[in-house]
């Protein structure tokens, strides 16, 4: 059996690791991942690759030495389109950075296909964002993300040398939700740290930050003085929370508001929504939700083909509730763990002619981090009546433990541990913050 697996986020590349590990390795199936990057980075961690605070060079996963490692084969390539009926995926050809194609447009059989593709943001359509703003979907936007804030540092920092004291960098970013909250904080903690590293003309006043949200408040997945004290640090760092405010249009100047102000920046970032691939719904013959996902049925196989699956932030799974509407899997790392260990589960049971199991999802939280000067979340799952609010140095351990738990899952505890040490000595070793 030939078992593909669309996506190398959290979610693709945990099952294929246990996959690669069950299957693969012993010769019982052909496991096969598709990514259009080389490499994976853990996505709630794409902000700290925005502003220099991690390292992707030295973060990233490989996935051709991984699969090597683990028993799966990796694919360099970018889904175009699916045929259920002929059991074959469309790859779209690679070109490099000058443009030039090396690789061409192929077609990949499979005899079961699970897609994982992830999300991206959404815009819902409002005028200019597609054009003036930057999105922190995938490692190369972050990285690009990085580059233009490095440029822009520098620039501003020689012009304050010149004696243009009046020079600002301003950076608005729209959605008070965990990456706008997460990104303003590691921006804050970015030009200190630029500051400490040559560019000593940089100080508070020379980055205006700006936190854009629609909504009442920030983090409406919280309680409400959990975030109030996320916005609270927030202000207090020196970022200006704007909440109940809808955005109209971007421009060059920056965001244009729906009471007519005019929101000026320099860098624009849109972090204020997600919905599943717009070419997803060109599959002949799935079903699909609101936001483009593709429905599965509790065991995670879509609504139309057994032999097609779906998890992570492309999978609609409506969960039961007591007024009859739908509520969706929410698009988090931790739906796409928890949907992975499923299919995982299911795809070895299909093998063995057994029935599968069926989908359950619990909610364990939801863990912010601002950098290094404060975390704020709320523990469910039983840890304690109504969940567990927690602030500081312990919602910071818990937050940090979030990301070990993804590296257990892909390289063993005995890997991850070995991984921890180093990145303990790396804090003495290498910069605070990635400079180039």
């Amino acid at each position: 059996m030939k078992i593909v697996i669309v996506g190398g986020g959290a979610g693709g590349l945990e099952l294929a690791t246990k996959l690669g590990q069950k299957l693969g390795k012993k010769g019982r199936a052909e496991v096969v991942l598709v990514d259009r990057s080389q490499t994976h980075i853990w996505k709630p961690l794409l902000h700290e690759v925005a502003s220099g605070s991690l390292d992707a060079d030295v973060e990233g996963v490989s996935y051709r030495a991984h699969g090597h490692i683990n028993g799966y084969t990796f694919k360099l390539g970018e889904l175009s389109g699916v045929n259920p009926e002929t059991r074959t995926i469309q790859l779209r050809a690679m070109q490099n950075a000058q443009g030039e194609e090396f690789l061409p447009a192929r077609i990949e059989s499979y005899d079961l296909l699970v897609l994982a593709i992830g999300s991206v943001a959404n815009d819902y359509g409002t005028a200019g964002v597609a054009l003036h703003c930057i999105f922190l979907d995938s490692l190369k936007q972050a990285k690009r993300f990085h580059q233009r804030l490095l440029e822009k540092f520098i620039q501003l920092n020689k012009r304050l040398e010149e004696g243009d004291t009046q020079s600002v960098l301003r950076v608005a970013i729209i959605g008070g939700g965990a990456t706008g909250v997460e990104l303003a904080a590691e921006l804050h903690r970015a030009r200190e740290w630029f500051a400490t590293y040559g560019l000593k003309n940089l100080t508070a006043e020379h980055l205006q930050l700006t936190l854009i949200e629609a909504g009442p408040r920030l983090l409406p997945q919280l309680n409400e003085r959990i975030s109030g004290g996320a916005a609270a640090e927030l202000v207090n760092l020196g970022v200006d929370v704007r909440t109940n405010t809808a955005v109209t249009a971007a421009t060059n100047e920056g965001f244009e508001t729906g009471s007519g102000e005019l929101i000026a920046a320099d860098m624009m970032v849109w972090a204020a929504g997600v919905k599943a691939p717009e070419f997803l719904t060109q599959i002949p013959g799935l079903e699909f939700n609101r936001a483009n996902q593709i429905l599965v049925k509790s065991t995670l196989q879509s609504t139309r083909y057994d032999n097609l699956f779906a998890l992570g932030d492309c999978a609609g799974f409506s969960l039961p509730t007591a007024d009859g509407k739908p509520r969706w899997v929410p698009p988090r790392a931790q739906s796409a763990h928890q949907m992975a260990d499923t299919v995982a589960c299911n795809v070895v049971r299909l093998l063995q002619g057994k029935s599968l199991q069926e989908f359950r999802y619990q909610d364990f939280g939801s863990l912010v981090s601002l950098s290094d000067y404060s975390a704020f979340g709320r523990l469910m799952g039983g840890l304690a009546r109504g969940g567990l609010s927690l602030e500081g140095t312990l919602a910071r351990w818990a937050y940090l433990s979030l990301y070990r738990m993804h590296q257990l899952a892909i390289y063993g505890w005995f890997r991850t541990l070995l991984i921890t040490i180093s990145d303990r000595l790396n804090r003495f070793i290498r910069p605070k913050l990635k400079l180039h």
